[in-house]
């Protein structure tokens, strides 16, 4: 069975890392979800039973779907790997989103732009000679550019969420469509992380 993957320190610094970011979202993605044909394969148990040389001599109709995975092995994974992948997932998403929205006086190009503000406003400006000279396109904080990236992250997500959700049901059956609810349903009958974090917040 596949592992969830283990979580990062979560940090501003992480965060503002966007890199750093997007490789922890791809590997979470990629060993999950980018995956889950052959994660679900996994869970088919071989036959027990070996081949019987006279089942060959009567022709009997395939079932409704033949690739259909036994309830119990995938209630496992969805509670033990999927489940989990996608709220820690969510943790970091939320967090660097928290973050984004958040002051930040740490920011390292701070003082640069309030420099930059300060000689545009002391600019002569002549827009018969130049009409660009009234321009100005002051560096954008890197809480917007985080910001950016997480709404960016945020509709990757819910894409891919819903196409593992539709592979699941469709190998799984007895579930509803809507992975939010499905979700929703596993984080409440947990409650609260071992860590003491509550998993209420998607």
């Amino acid at each position: 069975m596949a592992q969830v993957p283990q979580v990062p320190e979560l940090t501003p610094q992480f965060c503002f890392n966007t890199l750093a970011l997007r490789d922890f979202l791809r590997i979470s993605r990629g060993s999950i979800d980018d995956s889950i044909t052959q994660n679900l394969n996994a869970l088919q148990a071989p036959s027990t039973t070996g081949f019987d040389p006279s089942s060959t001599g009567v022709r009997n109709p395939r079932g409704p779907n033949p690739r259909r995975i036994d309830s119990i092995p995938c209630q496992n994974f969805k509670a033990k790997v999927l489940f989990p992948s996608w709220q820690v997932r969510s943790d970091v998403l939320n967090y660097c989103a928290s973050v984004a929205t958040s002051p930040d006086p740490d920011d390292p190009e701070l003082i640069a732009r309030e420099v930059e503000g300060q000689r545009y406003k002391k600019r002569i400006v002549d827009e018969r000679l130049d009409p660009y000279s009234a321009r100005f396109f002051p560096k954008e904080p890197r809480t917007e550019m985080l910001a950016s990236v997480i709404r960016q992250e945020i509709g990757v997500e819910s894409i891919i969420r819903a196409s593992s959700w539709g592979l699941v049901v469709e190998r799984c059956g007895g579930e509803s469509g809507d992975w939010e609810k499905a979700l929703g349903a596993w984080k409440s009958g947990l409650g609260f992380s071992k860590a003491g974090r509550s998993l209420n917040a998607s």
